[in-house]
């Protein structure tokens, strides 16, 4: 898995900060087969994503095989400044994990 995985589209206005966040991830729930061999096909997810704004929680999200493949999350929070950094974390439930910046526009 790739770690800019999320684009994240950020920007401020009237001192609120609008993230989106478009996750590539398949999401795969571990109950489909693949259809050439017969075999299962894995489970493998995002088990949870968070996002901090000057090392401060802003959004944080627990997920499940629930959730549809390359999901978007959309939020919003006071505060924030262009050229701020915010910082993606994600958890698989492989037990992989990552982590990318993105500056606020």
């Amino acid at each position: 898995m790739m770690a800019d995985m999320i684009n994240v589209n950020a920007h401020v206005q009237n001192g609120i900060t609008q993230v989106k966040l478009k996750v590539r991830h398949s999401m795969e729930d571990g109950q489909r087969t693949d259809k050439k061999t017969g075999k299962s096909i894995a489970a493998k997810f995002l088990r949870e994503i968070k996002v901090m704004h000057e090392g401060k929680p802003v959004f944080a999200a627990n997920l499940s095989t629930a959730i549809a493949e390359n999901p978007f999350l959309a939020f919003s929070f006071s505060g924030g400044v262009k050229g701020e950094a915010l910082t993606i974390n994600w958890v698989e439930n492989t037990g992989k994990s990552g982590s990318q910046t993105a500056a606020i526009d």
